[in-house]
């Protein structure tokens, strides 16, 4: 299977420079948000507390839900999946000969990684404490890893397959976009109802996951190709 050709140059500089763009502008407000939460804004503080407050009082007189979400955070969208996930399809993309899209995902998983552990550290937020917790996690608070492992992991996953299906009919692209904009969104739902994480948090972890996907999107160039070789000695890539 071939990837589809390059997208074609527009006004706006093409999909680097438009990569280029939604990186420095998520990362922009990450930085706000950043600045926002290491400064204690008491704005923020008090929005978070009244939510996770309002998700935890409910949570604790409904532990059926209770359990539901902690099977969705703590297995179905645990970073752990979301890694495996990527691991099997850079391996796939390899087998294919895809060097450029696997060279992607790898970059995009490990300096998420970084980028997460050393934000964390850097920040160090405690997070909400509860005399009757529904769920414990370890490590600071800001960035939610589970939010932005999601954001990395299912925005790339999306971006592939249509990159790679560019004939998918409309119900299958739907679906794609669908799937992913559940479990982005669901995961970070999960953490801020389970009371391990500040709405900030989830937040956080969202924009800065769109900006390494970008960033590295702008770096690596997933969508460009190569030129193919002879039939016996074709590339896929």
């Amino acid at each position: 299977m071939h990837a589809p050709p390059a997208p074609a140059v527009t006004r706006g500089g093409g999909p680097r420079a438009v990569c280029l763009r939604y990186c420095a502008a998520t990362a922009a407000v990450f930085l706000l948000l950043l600045a926002l939460v290491a400064g204690r804004w008491g704005p923020l503080t008090a929005t978070d507390r009244r939510i996770v407050v309002a998700f935890h009082s409910f949570g604790v007189v409904h532990p059926g839900w209770t359990r539901v979400n902690r099977v969705l955070s703590d297995a179905v969208w645990d970073p752990s999946t979301m890694r495996a996930l990527l691991a099997v399809c850079l391996l796939w993309l390899l087998w294919r000969r895809a060097g450029r899209q696997a060279l992607w995902l790898g970059v995009c998983g490990i300096l998420g990684w970084v980028l997460q552990q050393a934000v964390k550290a850097a920040v160090g937020r405690p997070r909400p404490h509860w005399p009757d917790p529904l769920a414990t996690a370890a490590y600071a608070a800001f960035p939610s890893g589970h939010a932005m492992t999601a954001a990395i992991s299912c925005g790339a996953l999306l971006w592939l397959f249509l990159l790679r299906c560019p004939r998918a009919g409309t119900p299958w692209r739907a679906a794609a976009w669908a799937l992913a904009a559940v479990s982005v969104i669901g995961v970070g739902l999960t953490r801020i109802y389970l009371g391990v994480h500040w709405p900030s948090d989830v937040v956080g972890g969202w924009l800065l996951g769109a900006a390494v996907l970008t960033g590295t999107a702008a770096l690596c160039e997933p969508w460009r190709t190569s030129a193919p070789r002879t039939p016996r000695g074709r590339r896929d890539v």
